[in-house]
């Protein structure tokens, strides 16, 4: 791997005026730049010094608080030096640019994004899935998923992964031994109780990627598109799930022109809500804003993880909406709701039919909303399980699914016998790498490229 090791500077704290803003630098050897900084002043090791932020001709940029981490005993492994002064953009390029001007005979340059923590997992301060739950849970976007993050960031899904590949490792030992001694003629299997090791494995790595999964959710949320015909409510069910009037409601049809997004929470679980425009036979009695509209339905649904096909209660069921319900794609999953029971005389209920599952609300009266939410966390696969949720990512989800298919084809070798213990071994080998690639040490330089260039400056 080549690895540009030059000193690395850049703004810490997000853009934008605030009261506190930080310029963070890190290579392997800083006191040059300390020197060039603060002259014969010695910073005392982890400790805040209060100073004036000069520039080369001695004006004064700022007054703050710097503090030296030496190497390895830092953030990135290296020796680390935070200036915190006050937070002004402007304030701040200047103190960038001469922490770079100081810095410039040691090679100091700008960091490019995620450098600092890529360091930090190259100098192994953290591993890969560490490392990525630091953009998780500055990414974070409700309090569940904070949580999740921060329990992956001080280990927790790393050191259960980190089980699994041992659990692998140990009984692959023993499968590849036996290889190496076959005229013992060992019945390995048996002795061994490998199926039930092996069993034990997959009973394990189920309960990981069932604990990933919901985390995943608390990382992505759901796109719940609302779909149906002009004037069923759907601009009230939006605004009746987010507990806000975010979309214009009239008795006009129509009215809904373009998509209107709203990111609620249900349990932690992040939904968006995207209102659409209202769906009905395109002739030459809508104009062209509204064919528009229709069009742009059309492509959210195609984009949906769960759509709510809204209905008229007191109308009932039309022609048109099951020529809608027709045309929404086979694999994602629908649910009928039927709106405005405060007008057919319906009480709020759930009913599990044939074709869907419906639900009775009134958007207008708050009626039934609690179901529809409980519904939307059904089809989430969402469970109040106690179980401690990893904030995931969809890498992490197909390394351990790939895990647990090499794993299940091991299982099916191992009913051999003997007579397939090296395709048995095989197996075993390729879970292995699949579960290590999670913490990174299998990881190509590729991957990391793409994982840290995600990540913000200065981070």
């Amino acid at each position: 791997m080549n690895i540009d090791t030059s000193p690395i500077a850049a703004i810490a704290t997000a853009p934008g005026r605030g009261g506190i803003g930080v310029v963070r630098a890190s290579g392997k050897n800083l006191q040059g730049l300390v020197t060039a900084l603060f002259g014969t002043t010695q910073l005392q090791p982890r400790h805040a010094s209060y100073l004036p932020f000069r520039q080369a001709d001695g004006s004064i940029i700022d007054q703050g608080i710097a503090i030296f981490f030496p190497g390895p005993h830092s953030y990135t492994g290296e020796d680390v030096l935070e200036l915190q002064g006050h937070g002004g953009p402007i304030v701040l390029q200047l103190l960038l640019a001469r922490v770079l001007e100081a810095g410039a005979e040691l090679g100091l340059r700008l960091a490019e994004p995620g450098e600092f923590t890529r360091r930090a997992y190259l100098n192994d301060k953290l591993d890969l899935a560490q490392a990525e739950a630091v953009a998780d849970l500055i990414d974070a976007s409700t309090e569940a998923a904070a949580k999740s993050a921060s329990q992956s960031l001080s280990g927790a899904f790393s050191k259960t992964v980190n089980a699994l590949v041992d659990g692998v490792t140990g009984l692959r030992m023993l499968v590849e031994a036996t290889l190496d001694f076959p005229e013992e003629e060992i019945d390995f299997l048996e002795k061994s109780d490998a199926r039930g090791q092996l069993k034990a494995i997959v009973e394990s790595l189920d309960q990981v990627f069932r604990q990933a999964a919901q985390g995943a959710l608390l990382r992505e949320g759901l796109n719940v598109v609302l779909v149906g015909q002009p004037n069923v409510g759907k601009s009230s069910l939006l605004n009746a799930l987010a507990g806000n009037d975010v979309a214009i409601v009239t008795p006009i049809a129509g009215t809904t022109r373009d998509k209107v997004t709203e990111t609620i929470q249900i349990e932690g679980i992040p939904l968006n809500i995207i209102d659409t425009a209202g769906i009905r036979t395109v002739d030459d009695s809508i104009d062209v804003v509204e064919r528009i509209g229709i069009e742009r339905t059309w492509a959210e649904v195609g984009k949906a993880d769960v759509i709510l096909h809204l209905l008229d209660a007191d109308q009932g069921p039309t022609r048109a909406d099951e020529n809608i319900m027709a045309a929404f794609p086979p694999e994602v999953p629908v649910l009928r709701v039927w709106n405005k029971i405060d007008l057919s005389g319906h009480k709020p209920s759930v009913d599990e039919m044939a074709d869907a599952v419906h639900v009775y609300l009134s958007a207008h009266e708050n009626l039934g909303i609690d179901l529809l939410r409980a519904e939307l966390l059904r089809i989430a696969g969402w469970q109040q399980t106690g179980e401690s949720l990893y904030l995931a990512r969809e890498r992490h989800l197909i390394a351990l699914k790939n895990a647990g298919a090499h794993l299940a084809r091991a299982g099916e070798h191992a009913a051999q016998n003997d007579q397939s213990l090296d395709l048995f071994a095989e197996e075993l080998r390729l879970a292995q790498a699949q579960l290590s690639s999670i913490t990174g040490e299998f990881s190509s330089d590729d991957l990391l490229g793409v994982i840290f260039s995600r990540f913000c400056i200065g981070k």
